[in-house]
């Protein structure tokens, strides 16, 4: 859905890389790379279940952790399926915009290409043998709103870009600047399926994406579902694909937005949801092209 945080927290913009765990006779490594040594191994262990560290919410309630919050917000069937229309219907209500997808923060979208783009720029040249040049590279587009991270930086690296939201409007929006206003499109660079369903209900085609974007929508996922989500992913991608998650994150714990029904975690809740999932943190980047809230975006590569 593109979505941006204006809760009253010091709050940080995050990049995460993933990539499945495979098991190696020295330890896990991410697939297709060549050990080097074995610092390129970094574990990040979480010593106390973040899950237990106390948050809030946007009202300033505190919470003793997040049990006790999901307890209260998703405890049972009937509460967690109003917990996702309530979700969905927050944004049926916000216009098919860039300063609307971005929650009235529409001045940070040149800023925020600009520094995914670089980083995606690091990746390809890192992971890919010349940059990809010459594959024709697939990528998945999740929460992708009005198709601003696709028509900005995506179309221009990959000749394949799907689109995941379940806001139609929104995706409305997507498919009629991409396709029929974009007269710049060719065969080669080009949107080529909209689908219209929620993250916790998505399960990609096997093998068919080089790279699964997923910015600032992860925080509308309960944490089950998050873990779920990322497994049922990780079979949509070829071998050695990554994810990349770009997310805000809280100094600690977590915020809970009542407003929008999503949840800020903090970097190491991150962390211990990516060990839920059997993904790897692998390398991580401060973004300092820009300040969000007197503070740097944070990349991460996983």
């Amino acid at each position: 859905m593109g979505h941006w945080t204006s809760m009253d927290t010091d709050l940080y913009a995050a990049a995460h890389i993933v990539r499945p765990l495979f098991p190696s006779k020295v330890g896990v490594f991410p697939p297709s790379y060549h050990l080097v040594s074995t610092g390129v191994c970094i574990h990040y262990p979480v010593k106390a279940s973040q899950m237990e560290v106390a948050g809030s919410d946007s009202d300033g309630r505190e919470f003793r952790n997040a049990d006790e919050m999901w307890r209260e917000q998703t405890g049972d069937d009937n509460k967690k399926t109003q917990w996702y229309r309530d979700g969905v219907a927050y944004w049926e209500g916000v216009e098919a915009s860039v300063d609307g997808v971005l929650g009235g923060y529409g001045q940070v979208n040149d800023a925020d290409v600009k520094g995914s783009e670089a980083f995606l720029q690091t990746l390809l040249s890192e992971l890919f043998v010349d940059s990809g040049i010459g594959r024709h590279l697939v990528a998945l587009d999740c929460g992708s709103g009005i198709g601003r991270i696709t028509k900005n930086l995506l179309i221009r690296y990959f000749n394949e870009v799907d689109l995941l939201e379940p806001v139609s409007h929104f995706l409305d929006a997507a498919r009629e600047s991409l396709v029929n206003e974009n007269h710049m499109a060719s065969d080669t660079h080009k949107a080529t399926n909209f689908v219209c369903t929620p993250l916790q209900e998505f399960t990609p085609d096997a093998g068919r994406y080089d790279v699964i974007w997923v910015q600032w929508c992860i925080g509308h996922l309960t944490d089950d579902d998050f873990v779920s989500f990322f497994k049922r992913a990780k079979v949509g991608l070829k071998p050695g694909g990554f994810f990349v998650l770009k997310e805000n994150t809280a100094r600690s714990g977590f915020v809970l937005d009542k407003e929008d029904r999503s949840i800020t975690r903090s970097d190491a809740y991150f962390k211990e949801l990516f060990s839920r999932c059997g993904l790897h943190l692998y390398k991580s980047k401060v973004n300092s092209s820009h300040m969000i809230r007197g503070d740097f975006p944070r990349n991460y590569l996983l």
